[in-house]
């Protein structure tokens, strides 16, 4: 009895990370408040000194959202964030932000520069590989809880970014996204807000301008939206260069300078002391950062790591592998050529990212330098050591010894790759015109796997003669061993696009004013019309729908049943295989609330043997069932005739009922 006494009056007088972090910012001088809130030199890709004097510990910041940048060799290079949206599986987002916060807290960094979660407004953003939202906010709020808590929970703070409006690298450090307010909070925002909800404990504000004003000293999408709507309790630090101001920027909501000190150091003090900034802005700077550190048990339990040390595994070797594999979406199977026996004898592999131009990853903030890669061409290698198999590649480009060798094969894989990076936007969504050439002369004369490595949408038209089409989109280190476990079925593809493949360049219509922008100005005018919802809108079907993906069995959707909030639906794996199903639950809201037709509202992963059947569930939230009302700047449920459908695609919904919710 007496132990419990104890035990409780020890947790009565525990106080909180704010409660700490309060009583240490009264300790403080104006210099040492004026340290924590700008860079400075130091090993690590961003660096706050230390304050010895009070015991605050150094911050130690690195890139980026798919890895430990730096140190050649010594991290794991992960898949894209836009490849794990693809397995539609929220659970794999929390394994591998266990493993980043583990590898980050292993080489020393107490700051995720990651994860990245903007919605892909523009298909041919450079960056979209980076981010784990594809083109749907439902989608992206679900990954991003997870990954949050996965990277929160090993002592590492994530940062999500890069708030706001940062859809396109093409001028991204002086275009103006000029948006309205319910576009901003419905598309733009919810991946943010959900990041907060899970805890979040730092943000990263954008180059760009939104309605003319910089991201990171905008007021309205900084203290009204994130920090007040929202509630975001944590700190906002600039992206690198992207501060323009001193007192603007403070009083707009910006907390830190990265990565260095040009407005918030002595500027800053002056302007404190001038009284140009409240003390107590600067005191707010301060206290969120001390907050977030003391939350994350920095103070407490610091990170013990060395920027140096080698923290790959093959625990993580083979996270990364069943990360990427489990993202690869089937779009094509033509009688059923895939999978591959391993029995097959003659195997032909074509095209130079098969094998000596090899691209595993995107480039920029967003780029980890691997250990090892696996070629798609090892990887088929692997798969069939010891069975006999004769594998010949060809990596040039004449299509005639292309042609030459694939009718000498049972089958022929041709591998298509692209990449993108930070600082640039893709020309175009086109394939390299030499690859695809070699891809659609084979596939005249055998039957032919054509295999897509790209950083986001990308067209396909040219696929007519292939017999199966696989994207793997970003795989990262363990790439050709995923691909092959694909290939040769030893994974069921579950993959879904995250993101719409359009039949065309551009096929949803952006004016020059739209994207890129003129004069520098640029325009949402298509305002809740992003991705998917563009297409429902205006009824045109695109070559692959967002969602979409097949596998090696056939699943059959049946028995909707709506009760209240909750929606039903059961399916059945009626193939030969085990395999999962994303089952997708879609809303059209009552016409009174202006909506796009259809908007995800709840998706579920399901594996299923062959001849089994599962009821999925959807329980609807009161938020799910709301609209952004712009004068009372909050969520405002929509009561009346909704049209439920469920399906395993945007375009693919095949149980639809309406009901009043």
């Amino acid at each position: 009895m007496i132990s419990v006494v104890f035990l409780l009056v020890g947790l009565s007088t525990q106080q909180t990370p704010a409660e700490r972090a309060k009583k240490l910012l009264g300790e403080m001088t104006i210099d040492e408040k004026i340290t924590m809130v700008h860079g400075g030199g130091g090993p690590y890709v961003g660096n706050i000194a230390a304050i010895p004097r009070l015991g605050i510990p150094a911050i130690k910041m690195n890139d980026g959202p798919q890895g430990f940048r730096g140190g050649a060799g010594t991290s794991t290079q992960w898949p894209s964030c836009i490849t794990v949206a693809a397995s539609f599986d929220p659970t794999l987002f929390y394994e591998w932000g266990v493993a980043m916060g583990k590898e980050f807290a292993g080489k020393g960094a107490n700051v995720q520069l990651g994860p990245g979660v903007n919605v892909a407004r523009v298909p041919v953003n450079g960056r979209n590989f980076e981010y784990l939202s594809g083109e749907d906010p439902f989608l992206g709020s679900a990954n991003v809880r997870q990954i949050v808590k996965g990277i929160q929970g090993q002592g590492v703070i994530a940062n999500a970014k890069h708030y706001i409006h940062n859809n396109q690298e093409a001028n991204r450090g002086s275009v103006s996204a000029n948006v309205d307010e319910r576009t901003r909070m419905e598309i733009y925002m919810p991946p943010f807000a959900a990041a907060s909800e899970a805890g979040l404990l730092s943000v990263m504000c954008s180059y760009n301008k939104i309605n003319s004003t910089y991201s990171c000293e905008n007021d309205e999408t900084l203290t009204k939206e994130l920090k007040g709507y929202v509630g975001f309790s944590g700190w906002v630090m600039s992206d690198w260069g992207a501060t323009h101001s001193t007192d603007a920027s403070a009083i707009g909501g910006l907390d830190q300078q990265m990565p260095d000190q040009s407005f918030f150091g002595a500027n800053l003090k002056a302007d404190v002391q001038a009284g140009k900034v409240p003390e107590a802005r600067l005191d707010d700077m301060v206290l969120r950062i001390l907050t977030a550190l003391y939350a994350i048990g920095e103070f407490d339990h610091p990170v013990k790591g060395n920027i140096n040390a080698d923290v790959t595994s093959p625990e993580n070797n083979r996270l990364a592998r069943t990360l990427a594999a489990q993202s690869i979406v089937l779009l094509k199977n033509d009688n059923n050529l895939l999978p591959l026996p391993k029995t097959v004898k003659n195997v032909a592999v074509f095209n130079a990212p098969a094998s000596t131009r090899l691209i595993t990853g995107g480039g920029g903030s967003g780029s980890v330098a691997p250990k090892y890669q696996i070629s798609p061409l090892a990887g088929i290698n692997n798969a069939l050591n010891g069975h006999g198999a004769n594998v010949q590649y060809y990596g040039g480009t004449d299509t005639n010894a292309a042609v030459s060798l694939a009718q000498k094969s049972d089958v022929s894989i041709c591998v298509l790759a692209t990449s993108s990076s930070e600082g640039g936007d893709r020309r175009n969504l086109d394939l390299p015109p030499e690859q695809v050439a070699v891809c659609q002369a084979v596939g005249k004369v055998s039957k032919t796997v054509a295999v897509v490595i790209t950083p986001g949408a990308a067209l396909t038209n040219w696929a007519s003669n292939v017999n199966s089409l696989l994207v793997a989109f970003m795989p990262g280190q363990e790439e050709g061993n995923a691909i092959a476990d694909v290939l040769f079925g030893d994974v069921n593809p579950g993959g879904k696009l995250p993101v719409t493949f359009p039949n065309v360049e551009n096929e949803v219509g952006f004016k020059p004013d739209e994207y890129p922008g003129v004069n520098l100005q640029e325009y949402y005018r298509e305002q809740l019309n992003v991705g998917y919802r563009w297409y429902a809108t205006h009824s045109v079907k695109p070559r692959y729908a967002f969602g979409f993906g097949l596998s090696y069995t056939n699943f059959t959707l049946s028995d909707l049943t709506i009760s209240g909030k909750t929606v039903s639906a059961v399916l059945k794996n009626t193939g030969m295989r085990a395999g999962s199903e994303v089952v997708q639950l879609y809303l059209g809201f009552p016409a009174s609330a202006g909506e796009p037709p259809i908007q995800l509202k709840g998706f579920q992963k399901q594996l299923l043997d062959p001849g089994k059947s599962e009821t999925i569930s959807f329980t609807l939230s009161n938020r799910d069932l709301s609209i952004w009302d712009v004068r009372s700047h909050s969520w405002q449920y929509v009561t009346g005739e909704y049209t439920v459908h469920v399906g395993t695609s945007s375009q693919d919904l095949t149980l639809k009922q309406t009901t009043n919710f």
